[in-house]
């Protein structure tokens, strides 16, 4: 790649092509050097004279080149480091989807092989019609990676889901795209459980914790984009970054019997498991099938413990299996976390201290201590937690390469 990433930014014919100037202004202020190529409908919207005067070459729309250039899709199409479509309209996703050619943008995008970004908009109608969904499947499946639109106001005046992502959104998944390849974890599979699980009291209420699954997410991620084959066992809602998610599998899970049973139907292919999840320890052992009410007096709650997942992840491993157990604590937390070690028989152990400010639950940054088994340590000061991920996931590569 060269010093100035080449970014081939597509613009389709939506009212949300104006947000293409903006996320074009960002790809060239971080250093891109950009191609726009618009639809013919884009240029009812924006005119090509804007995305010129921004770009570092001159917007096209034509198919058909001229002497200097002559086969414009082919050379654009071998040119890209990264395509982005933004928007990408209905119309557009289904000519993508059937290897339509029959203009500039398609024709580039049938043209290259470099990673594809589309970032849907239109009415939600249209957002929501099966169509529109299988073409998306397709394309996702095929390796396009889709930046989902958001919820709000609409052309016309309506409400829904279909706007346009962000435009700092979408420069972030291709700028993340354009990064530099960490391959350390490629050929591995890495099993990621994430999120506080929720054990049902009755209908309504649960029982469970203050973890978001933030820190799990961003190690699964983290993985992916390691070069890693990677299973994410989730109890959080979180939706994961638009760059990685096509390389994660991903099993929604409510309560810790159900992660349980996909933990272990999972780990005998894992290289590595990674236990980020915050698994309630308890649960009601017989849960109301109606929900309980005030005037019915205090409910007494009765509770059992729920599976022990990475105590049984550690009784169950194979030889070569590498496991990293998760502490949360207060007070001594090293030192918790150091008999947790030795206690579950883990390789590693990631502590934090809930109660520092910026480390505990619901948080976007971390600090954490790691720990192993022969008795190293590494602090890893406050900073995010997709710096964390890949703090302990340095370690976990140096490990498996020295077959520890």
């Amino acid at each position: 790649m060269s010093a100035a990433p080449h970014v081939v930014l597509g613009v389709a014919g939506g009212i949300a092509a104006y947000k293409a100037v903006e996320v074009c202004r960002r790809l060239t202020d971080a250093g891109c050097e950009v191609a726009p190529v618009l639809t013919e409908a884009a240029t009812q919207f924006v005119g090509p004279l804007t995305f010129t005067a921004l770009a570092a070459q001159p917007a096209k729309s034509s198919l058909f080149g001229d002497a200097a250039d002559p086969i414009p899709h082919t050379r654009l199409g071998q040119w890209a480091d990264v395509i982005v479509v933004a928007p990408a309209t209905a119309d557009l996703l289904a000519r993508y989807a059937s290897g339509m050619a029959n203009d500039l943008l398609t024709a580039t995008l049938l043209a290259t092989r470099a990673p594809v970004v589309v970032c849907p908009a239109m009415h939600t109608e249209m957002w929501e019609h099966p169509s529109v969904t299988d073409n998306l499947a397709l394309l996702a499946a095929r390796g396009v990676v889709v930046v989902p639109p958001e919820t709000g106001r609409l052309a016309g005046g309506d409400e829904g889901t279909g706007r346009m992502a962000d435009p700092e959104r979408v420069a972030a998944v291709v700028l993340g795209l354009l990064e530099p390849r960490d391959h350390s974890l490629a050929g591995r599979t890495v099993l990621v459980t994430a999120g506080g699980t929720r054990e049902p009291i009755d209908p309504v209420r649960v029982l469970t914790n203050r973890s978001s699954g933030r820190q799990g997410h961003a190690i699964a991620e983290a993985a992916a984009r390691r070069g890693a084959r990677v299973v994410l066992v989730t109890a959080s809602r979180l939706a994961l970054d638009a760059a990685t998610a096509p390389l994660v599998e991903r099993h929604d899970v409510e309560t810790a019997a159900e992660m349980h049973a996909a933990v272990l139907d999972a780990v005998g292919d894992a290289d590595v498991a990674v236990m980020a999840a915050a698994v309630a320890d308890f649960r009601p052992v017989m849960g109301a099938s109606k929900k309980l009410r005030r005037a019915d007096g205090v409910p007494q709650l009765e509770l059992e413990p729920t599976e022990d997942i990475l105590a049984d992840v550690v009784a169950k491993r194979h030889d070569k299996l590498l496991v990293v157990g998760f502490a949360a604590e207060t007070g001594d937390a090293v030192a918790n976390a150091r008999k947790k070690l030795e206690r579950k028989g883990c390789d590693l152990v990631v502590v934090n201290d809930v109660s520092q400010p910026g480390a505990g639950f619901d948080h976007d940054t971390n600090e954490v201590v790691i720990l192993d088994r022969d008795g190293g340590e590494e602090h890893v000061a406050l900073t995010s937690k997709r710096a964390v991920a890949d703090a302990l996931l340095d370690r976990v590569a140096r490990r498996l390469s020295q077959g520890a």
